[in-house]
């Protein structure tokens, strides 16, 4: 199905972005925030995308997924994703990932890459050989709790930008070291307001979700999410 059009939603702590593959579309957003279920996703991004026409839908979500579902509730979102029907709610076959995962897959470049996205929480991912492996590794123990207290939004909030920007670095260093990879792509919304980056890292493209989204309907590379 060489010239199916695909729906990417990306949805985050602060907003749902939306955006089809057709050559010229323009991105779509509205607000989400810590209440929003995933009927309530759904129906806003229904409402957002009405006259768009596509074949297929990508939805990044910030949980564990496994084999297209969602293993556990959004700490950032309301409640109601978990055994969730996208595909039913959409009428259209639907894929369904993390959204670090989504977003490392249209960051990628070729050999190991480690992704780790800033906004709301801490997104991350490896992606090897073309295969995607979504992590929580921001709820892994850091400092005097995880790594997402202290690099998310609030922690970011909390500490202010000049030892929130040295969380982010002892973050990258320690996880870097950990997992070895080629490179380190930096996403999210809040990667942009680091003044330098870590070494070895890169900011990846505000449409790289979108990127990925796209990617998940191609034969190659695969994905496991």
């Amino acid at each position: 199905m060489p010239d199916r059009v695909v729906l990417a939603l990306d949805v985050g702590g602060s907003h749902v972005k939306m955006l089809t593959s057709e050559a010229g579309a323009e991105s779509r957003r509205f607000d989400s925030g810590p209440d929003l279920t995933a009927s309530e996703m759904v129906r806003g991004a229904l409402a957002s995308t009405a006259g768009w026409s596509y074949d297929v839908v990508s939805v990044g979500v910030p949980s564990p997924v496994r084999a297209g579902e969602i293993l556990a509730e959004p700490v950032n979102l309301g409640r109601g994703w978990v055994g969730f029907d996208f595909e039913a709610a959409f009428g259209k076959p639907t894929r369904v990932v993390n959204d670090a995962a989504m977003q490392a897959l249209g960051s990628y470049e070729g050999g190991k890459m480690l992704f780790l996205g800033f906004g709301t929480g801490m997104g991350s991912a490896v992606v090897a050989g073309g295969i995607v492996e979504p992590m929580e590794l921001g709820h892994l123990p850091f400092r005097k709790a995880t790594f997402e207290d202290y690099v998310g939004e609030r922690g970011r909030q909390r500490l202010g930008k000049k030892k929130w920007s040295a969380a982010v670095a002892e973050t990258v260093e320690r996880l870097q070291a950990a997992l070895e990879p080629d490179y380190v792509v930096l996403g999210g919304g809040n990667a942009k307001k680091l003044d330098e980056l870590p070494p070895n890292a890169r900011l990846g493209a505000n449409n790289n979700a979108f990127t990925g989204a796209f990617r998940l309907w191609d034969e190659v590379p695969a994905e496991t999410a």
